[in-house]
């Protein structure tokens, strides 16, 4: 497992996330702890040092497993929780990204997670009733006072994260240094706005649903494939189980997994992607982690991309391939600007 820095901060994190959504029984579907202990055994001893979980995942029981998996060597880790989602339905104060909110919810991970500090705190999710203003003072007055290091944001528009980050750089507070989003050869619709504002920000994307729900993995694509699934199969779209087929032929002919090469795609264009992991046994976990073995030869890359092309809509294909020689003439496509640094060449 290697190394990148996280946004703009010195921080190393793995390539890799392991995701906690998994971590516990109570929404019937996730792992008991001592399977999330062989999970997580498994995960740092490839190298992984960031797991992710929230307040909400498994009703705070993925927090308390987490917190016992890491209470022998915290530091050795950047943990990684959310908030904004309700934690009592009767009480309108209990969600949001208000600041009495956030405060309950920290309060509340820390005693979950048994720990004094979050090294990465997530906004979960855009609450429009609440100024960003609002949001971004208050999360800084928790990393002036040491209960959180870095701040992420996840599921919210791209023109939300800029205004953000703007008003905490000109008005001295901490900044977003990454983003959260689902991303995948089946939901490719981040590329149009949200990826490019990353890349321009320089911010971290944590990408959750690599496998597009267990879409990719084979199972819904493979005959031989019959496990328990999120979602249900007569779901599938026609097209998505086609961009699976081909996932399963790639995967075929480089002697790996359907999940690895779904895996390994996330990153081809964009290594400042980290995939997170989400698995509810050891052995689907180290499937997954053997992705970072893999390098998907141009032609697979070429493949993938077609199988799974979206159209980027206005303004991209407008300015990109609509406008670009009538804007820049000839010469244009002589010159090596930024522009694949935002958007890696179609």
């Amino acid at each position: 497992m290697r190394y990148r820095l996280l946004g703009r901060t010195g921080l190393r994190v793995s390539e890799l996330f392991l995701g906690a959504m998994t971590f516990g029984e109570n929404w019937g579907w996730g792992a008991p702890p001592e399977e999330c202990r062989k999970i997580f055994s498994a995960y740092a001893e490839a190298g992984g040092n960031v797991i992710d979980t929230a307040n909400r995942y498994t009703e705070g029981a993925s927090e308390r497993i987490v917190g016992e998996l890491l209470a022998a060597d915290r530091d050795r880790f950047v943990l990684s929780t959310k908030y904004t989602l309700t934690t009592d339905g009767a009480d309108p104060n209990a969600s949001g990204n208000h600041r009495k909110n956030l405060v309950r919810s920290v309060e509340a991970s820390l005693r979950r997670l048994g720990t004094d500090y979050i090294d990465l705190l997530w906004v979960h999710i855009w609450d429009p009733n609440t100024p960003i203003e609002e949001t971004m003072r208050a999360l800084d007055d928790l990393v002036r006072a040491g209960k959180v290091l870095y701040l992420g944001i996840s599921d919210a528009p791209a023109w939300l994260v800029a205004q953000a980050n703007t008003i905490a750089e000109f008005r001295g507070w901490t900044s977003f240094v990454g983003l959260q989003v689902p991303y995948s050869l089946v939901k490719r619709d981040v590329e149009r706005e949200l990826l490019p504002m990353a890349a321009a920000l320089q911010l971290s994307v944590a990408a959750w649903s690599p496998l597009g729900a267990g879409l990719l993995s084979g199972k819904f694509s493979r005959a031989e494939h019959d496990g328990p699934a999120r979602i249900d199969r007569t779901t599938a779209s026609e097209r998505d189980l086609t961009i699976a087929r081909t996932v399963d032929e790639v995967a075929d002919e480089l002697g790996a997994t359907s999940a690895q090469v779904a895996i390994a795609w996330t990153r081809a264009h964009r290594p400042w992607i980290h995939p997170i992991l989400g698995a509810r046994n050891v052995a689907q976990l180290s499937d997954n982690l053997a992705a970072i073995e893999l390098t998907l030869p141009p032609a697979a890359i070429s493949r993938l991309d077609e199988a799974s092309a979206i159209d980027l809509g206005f303004p991209l294909e407008f300015i990109i391939a609509t406008t670009a020689e009538f804007v820049y003439g000839p010469s244009g496509k002589q010159v090596d600007g930024r522009i694949g640094d935002i958007i890696p060449e179609r």
